[in-house]
């Protein structure tokens, strides 16, 4: 075969090549998109667990457990303003003695009488149970509901030990605390401190102005002066006085106290 002819038959071999490759090109460029296949839909096997059991464990709840009985939680304390009192409720631990006697009440009212002299925290009216405590108090800010929360429970605390001969705590949980700050809300409370007695002691047939409370004129001492302060908000003074047709009895107008 002669060069020529050698020549002739590459360049054709190249050709049919070429055209070929063109072929391909445009097949896979021309053909259609939807190739997939269908799965047909067939019966599922199920399985052997829940989705509950097969879900992560739940984490344990992080920070200190809560102790039992503990029922206030450490939450932050509601904001405290001087023209809204506050309703106080303190628990005594299980052990202490009861406090409606004359030997436990009688260093809680001089306990409160220390906290009188502090101008910026005020008990104004108040009733000692068996075994907790209802306090209504006034505060110009958080500062110092804290300090003198502070200073009357740990007045309390040590005389209660002296009487009892004993140490330690004996309050069961933080003190509650809830803000009254419409007039009808204080009269509500109000009423509900002074006749607690009336709540917990009906069978016994109490008498109508609770002995170990602030309604007890005759705690006024003539010389030391009386376990309650004088009212500094409008809501204590005269709004609370004002929401109802029929006052209570033996209201003093001047100083609000029953």
């Amino acid at each position: 075969m002669s060069l020529h002819e050698c020549v002739k038959d590459r360049l054709r071999d190249s050709s049919v090549l070429a055209r070929s490759r063109n072929i391909r090109h445009n097949y896979h460029v021309l053909r259609p998109t939807s190739s997939k296949r269908v799965r047909r839909k067939g019966p599922v096997q199920g399985s052997l667990f829940s989705r509950a059991e097969l879900a992560q464990p739940e984490r344990p709840r992080r920070g200190r457990p809560k102790k039992p009985g503990a029922g206030l939680p450490h939450t932050r304390r509601p904001a405290v303003d001087s023209r809204h009192p506050h309703h106080v409720t303190v628990r005594m631990r299980k052990g202490v003695w009861n406090l409606r006697s004359q030997r436990c009440f009688r260093p809680i009212a001089t306990a409160l009488r220390k906290v009188r002299m502090r101008g910026d925290f005020r008990v104004v009216h108040f009733s000692v149970q068996g075994n907790h405590l209802h306090l209504v108090t006034e505060a110009n800010d958080r500062r110092s509901m804290t300090q003198g929360m502070r200073a009357l429970l740990i007045r309390i605390a040590k005389r209660l030990n002296r009487v009892m001969g004993g140490r330690g705590r004996l309050f069961a949980d933080r003190f509650h605390e809830r803000v009254l700050r419409s007039p009808t809300e204080v009269r509500n409370v109000v009423r509900y401190v002074l006749q607690n007695q009336h709540k917990h002691y009906a069978n016994r047939q109490p008498p109508p102005v609770d002995p170990f409370s602030s309604a007890n004129e005759a705690l006024d001492h003539p010389t030391n002066g009386p376990p309650w302060a004088q009212p500094d908000s409008w809501l204590l003074r005269v709004g609370w006085l004002e929401t109802s047709r029929t006052p209570p009895s033996r209201v003093d107008a001047d100083t609000g106290r029953t």
